[in-house]
């Protein structure tokens, strides 16, 4: 008798092509997902990763470039996805910009820049995804940064949009319950900035970061990954902001 191979679960992931992004992707394609790989500047990375971990399991992972600024690319891109696989079982709002905006030279291309990636784009990505999310009994998490509870000198606008991203958290996992389970995370540190212009401050703000955390070292990608693993498992779980910060919040 023929019994059919029980169709791998399905996790859409923004921003996924480097740092933490790519280890989230890496880690739940290890545990049997396939994995719809968003990105919006990095292809050549974004393919690079689709090809490795295709070599594993073909066909398990796909590559879409969207400017998740533009609400009509966050539309094609979830039914991109329902086209491919016609499931999503687990969003990953991942994507963010980060860049410094001290209170004096603020302007509105960056609070639409910042508010848009780390807050808006997550609200529109929530709501694209909730009848696929609603049918497979899904999850969101939304990745967020422990300045959304202790504010970070010349990130104004960053820290704002990650308190909004945590309000959204709490919000979404009242407004879709029972069948939906949304949930955060919330990085202390655990890669340098990928930006230039202010590396010696950069590094200054992790020292005094890790010296106020109670392990007194950075995290690594990994420990994120397997927080979202959690998260997405742990079927009892919703509404919850879950720090993997070193203790930091505890001596802040």
């Amino acid at each position: 008798m023929r019994t059919e191979t029980p169709q791998a679960k399905v996790a859409l992931i923004t921003g996924g092509a480097a740092r933490i992004g790519a280890c989230l992707v890496r880690h739940l394609h290890k545990t049997g997902y396939n994995i719809a790989l968003h990105y919006r500047h990095s292809k050549t990375s974004a393919d690079a990763l689709a090809v490795e971990l295709n070599e594993i399991r073909a066909d398990s992972v796909y590559c879409i470039k969207a400017d998740l600024l533009n609400n009509e690319a966050i539309d094609t891109m979830v039914k991109d996805t329902l086209t491919r696989w016609s499931k999503i079982d687990v969003l990953v709002n991942n994507a963010s910009s980060f860049f410094p905006t001290p209170l004096p030279s603020i302007n509105e291309e960056q609070w639409r820049d910042l508010m848009g990636t780390n807050a808006y784009a997550p609200a529109l990505l929530s709501k694209a995804c909730t009848s696929s999310l609603k049918t497979s009994k899904g999850c969101i998490v939304n990745i967020s940064d422990i300045v959304a509870n202790t504010g970070r000198k010349n990130f104004l606008i960053y820290s704002m949009a990650k308190s909004a991203l945590n309000n959204l958290t709490r919000s979404l996992a009242r407004e879709l319950a029972p069948e939906i389970r949304v949930n955060a995370l919330a990085p202390g540190v655990i890669l340098p900035p990928n930006f230039s212009d202010t590396d010696d401050e950069s590094e200054t703000d992790e020292r005094e970061a890790l010296s106020i955390s109670c392990l007194d070292y950075a995290g690594k990608a990994e420990d994120i990954a397997y927080a979202a693993e959690f998260l997405i498992n742990n079927t009892y779980t919703t509404g919850q902001v879950l720090n993997v910060d070193g203790g930091r919040r505890l001596k802040f």
